[in-house]
């Protein structure tokens, strides 16, 4: 069945605004979130699986969208599907335990790394994300694309090389190398996830609506925090709360406040990298990941006790580099396929009017 022009290009902007609202939520959780972690760690937190709980832990907010969506559906005396299947359930289970325990990666990176620093590491799981993209959903790449992935790479690897002049106060050579290297492995997992929850869309065997996908969220993160919460239980963490609350530098207020505001940031980026893949897909959600780090950077610099050298303009340039790459490749690539589909709209409608001739030929001529 053909799709009117005009039905397509509302498919078009309402896809357009969509990806722009997730980008939008992957902005604030992905500026806003590290930062208030980082101030978490520099004024005295040191609870690392408390940090990593607070990935998901506002988990709870998806009910809201979710319950609103379900009252629309029968208000419509539309059908809705209230539960997933047991398949996606058990798929939403691997990814969120992969993902608790990636946040638990990144925080303990995080709290060794000057955030500008682990913000740049993170850009190299575009890297990771390209090739798993290829390996798990088979995704076709063009030179841009490629270009964008190895200088966002590089761009990390040569702040790995250069770090000495970017050690905390306090830290040794060993805890910032640890850091570094649990950055890059929680880069990595994050690489796999993505095409992971690509993937699941795509084997769903049923339709993949936006109301689904809230689903998804709202599991992938609940599971994500009960493994979270688990460590915490095995660390002790509940217990150590008040007093760390207590003895914390800005305040007992200001602490609950830093956490509070960061679960919920948090929880946006989540919300907005899951919904950039639906709605695109897992590299793209790459791309913007790694686009948001010159904000971070400049973010850091300003709020927070962190220097901007010449490596870390290196490496930024790099990402702004392969950025750029990037949007320019999927320019050329929409440019063709507008063409292609304008030319096929042609010779459709020339079909349809010869067509019609013809059966005005072979229709009998009445006798006067």
């Amino acid at each position: 069945m053909e799709v009117p022009p005009q039905q397509h290009q509302t498919n078009r902007v309402v896809k357009a605004l969509l990806i722009l609202l997730n980008c939008s939520l992957m902005a604030i959780g992905q500026i806003g979130g590290p930062l208030l972690v980082r101030l978490y760690f520099l004024h005295g937190g040191k609870r690392k699986w408390l940090t990593a709980w607070l990935l998901t832990a506002a988990f709870p907010l998806l009910i809201f969208p979710i319950a609103i969506s379900f009252t629309r559906t029968r208000t419509k005396a539309q059908s809705t599907r209230l539960f997933v299947t047991p398949r996606l359930l058990l798929s939403c289970a691997f990814i969120g335990f992969l993902l608790g325990f990636d946040s638990y990666l990144y925080t303990f990176g995080m709290s060794y790394l000057p955030l500008s620093v682990s913000s740049l590491l993170s850009t190299s799981q575009l890297a990771f994300t390209a090739f798993f993209a290829f390996i798990v959903v088979k995704h076709k790449f063009t030179h841009y694309s490629v270009n964008a992935v190895v200088l966002m790479t590089f761009g990390s690897v040569m702040l790995g090389l250069h770090m000495n002049g970017e050690l905390p106060s306090g830290e040794s050579d060993g805890k910032y190398s640890l850091g570094f290297f649990m950055t890059l492995a929680g880069a990595a997992l994050h690489g796999f996830l993505m095409p992971a929850v690509e993937y699941t869309h795509l084997k769903a065997e049923v339709p993949v609506t936006f109301d689904l996908v809230m689903q998804l969220q709202f599991l992938i993160s609940l599971f994500s925090t009960l493994f979270c919460t688990v460590g915490m239980i095995i660390n002790k963490d509940f217990q150590a709360i008040p007093q760390e609350a207590a003895e914390f530098e800005l305040g007992e207020t200001k602490y609950y406040m830093i956490l509070i505001l960061a679960a919920v940031a948090l929880q946006f980026s989540v919300i907005g990298s899951l919904g950039v893949i639906f709605c695109s897909t897992s590299l793209l959600g790459g791309i913007v990941s790694s686009l948001l780090v010159p904000v971070q950077q400049a973010v850091a610099v300003i709020v927070l006790p962190e220097s901007f050298n010449a490596e870390k303009g290196m490496s930024l340039a790099m990402c702004l580099w392969g950025f750029a790459s990037y949007l320019y490749g999927e320019y050329k690539v929409s440019r063709l396929a507008m063409c292609l589909w304008g030319f096929a709209s042609y010779l459709y409608g020339e079909y349809k009017v010869s067509r019609k001739k013809q059966t005005r030929k072979l229709q009998p001529v009445e006798e006067v």
